[in-house]
Parts: C-alpha cells; structure tokens; sequence
C-alpha cells in the first residue's frame, strides 16, 4: 500500500469513527442495558453501543472494502493473510467508563498488514476529539481545528507521568511486579485511562502507558497514533505490539528503552 492509498484509508477511517457517534451517545449516560459476557468468571460488560457500534463500522467496511480482512471485539471475524490488510475494530474501548458515565473511552478503527499496524483512528465522540494517524504523521481533531501531535521529549523515568487502565490487568506471574518496579521509579503514577491514555501520550501530555492483558483490538489502532507522534509501542519484549498481551507505550525511544530494561530487570 503506498503513501496515497494509505492516507485515503486513513481518511475514510476518521469520517468512519465519527458517523459513529450518534449511536454511542445514544446510551451514553443513558439507563442502558448492561450484559456481562464473562461466562462465569470477571465481570466483561457489554452493552447495546458496543454491539450497535461494531455492526455499524463493519457493514460500511464489508461494503466499501470486500477484500479485506475484519476482526472486531463482539462479532470476532478473521484477518486476511498477511500479505492484505484487515480492518480491527473495537466499537467502544473502555466499556466500564461507558457504562460509570466517564468519558474516558473511544470507538477504535485500525489497519493492519501482517504483524504492521498501518493506520488508526480514535473517536470520543462526547468531547467531540478525534486521535489519528499513520507511523508518519498523527493529528488531534477538535470543532473543527486540527493539529499535528507530538510527544513529550521526556528521556528518564524518574520524570515520567505513568498511566494504566488498572492493576487488576497483570495477571501473568511477574507482571505485576514488574510493572511496579517501574511505577516506583516514576515520577506519577495515574490510574484510568483505557484508550484515552495513549492518545494523551501521543498529545504529549504523559509519558507512559503500561497494561497488561489487552486484545489485538485494544491496541493495534492506537499503535499508529503514537508512532506518527515520535512515540514508541512494543510488547514488554520490546516485540511488536499487535498481538496485544503486555505493553508498554513511551513518548521516546531513550525512555522505552529504558522503561523496558526495568521491566526485564529481574527476569
């Protein structure tokens, strides 16, 4: 895919997010019916918009796209061989802010071919902002303005703002230890966030982002906004961040680097 066809995608990737937004609101801050879709074990909710959200964003790309690959969180799919792209949605990341009221989440859209996130989009539609990018350039939308997004030049972790989602994410012997090793060297620590973090680091207003336990649909469409901003994503091997599992997103390659030799310090 060259530089023209990939910047038409991406294109129609944003209109697509933001047609979404009149179904998410819908149930936004609504009495809308909550499911949980565990199957006995931690409460996964899910609701209408997730499932309206989804369809909606996968019948306009099975149309315009018949070729393609799409995978989403609710209606799963499958990704075309490596050598096409697949579209990789995640129709309301951040479902528990969804459902408690905070705008803390976003309708996720990204491209990928093989193990190479090629494009992603974020939408919240509440605050009206739109996240997206390529791993050449990424951009903020707002009523209307737009503007190129840049990470911090934030080199050590000792300076860094560090978010997650949760720690309830590490699950896996080690993570969570290891993930507190590099809390405690930091310079804040906040949690929350969900999609919304990762696009704030791209912004340029935090430094890292560290989560465990995330779903190739959690992270692929973000991965380009980061990287457009002079970010860095990889999985805590320092591996590519597409296949989800433990990630660890930094403002700069000299902080990444850095966050990932604490992170393996005791392995």
């Amino acid at each position: 895919m060259d530089t023209r066809e990939l910047a038409e995608h991406l294109t129609y990737a944003v209109g697509l997010v933001e047609s979404a937004d009149a179904i998410a609101l819908r149930y936004f801050r609504q009495d809308a019916k909550v499911e949980d879709k565990s199957d006995g074990g931690s409460f996964d909710p899910v609701t209408c918009a997730d499932r309206e959200v989804e369809a909606f964003l996968r019948g306009a790309l099975i149309e315009r796209f018949p070729g393609y690959g799409i995978v989403g969180e609710e209606e799963g799919g499958l990704a075309a061989e490596p050598s096409k792209p697949s579209w990789v949605i995640d129709p309301i990341d951040g479902t528990r802010a969804f459902i408690s009221g905070m705008p803390a989440w976003g309708i996720l859209l990204g491209l990928v071919e093989g193990d190479v996130s090629r494009a992603g989009a974020m939408r919240q539609p509440y605050t009206d902002e739109t996240f997206f990018g390529t791993p050449q350039g990424s951009w903020f939308k707002h009523e209307g303005e737009q503007v190129p997004l840049n990470t911090r030049a934030t080199l050590d972790v000792a300076s860094a703002i560090l978010y997650c989602t949760h720690p309830s994410m590490f699950v896996e012997g080690g993570h969570r230890q290891a993930f507190e090793r590099v809390a405690a060297e930091s310079r804040m620590l906040r949690y929350g966030g969900d999609c919304y973090s990762y696009c704030l680091l791209a912004m340029g207003q935090i430094d890292l982002v560290i989560e465990d336990s995330l779903q190739p649909y959690d992270i692929v469409p973000l991965i380009p906004i980061i990287e457009g901003a002079g970010g860095v994503v990889t999985n805590a091997d320092g591996g590519p961040a597409t296949g989800g599992g433990f990630i660890v997103a930094a403002a700069t390659e000299r902080l990444h680097a850095q966050t990932i030799a604490i992170i393996n310090a005791n392995d």
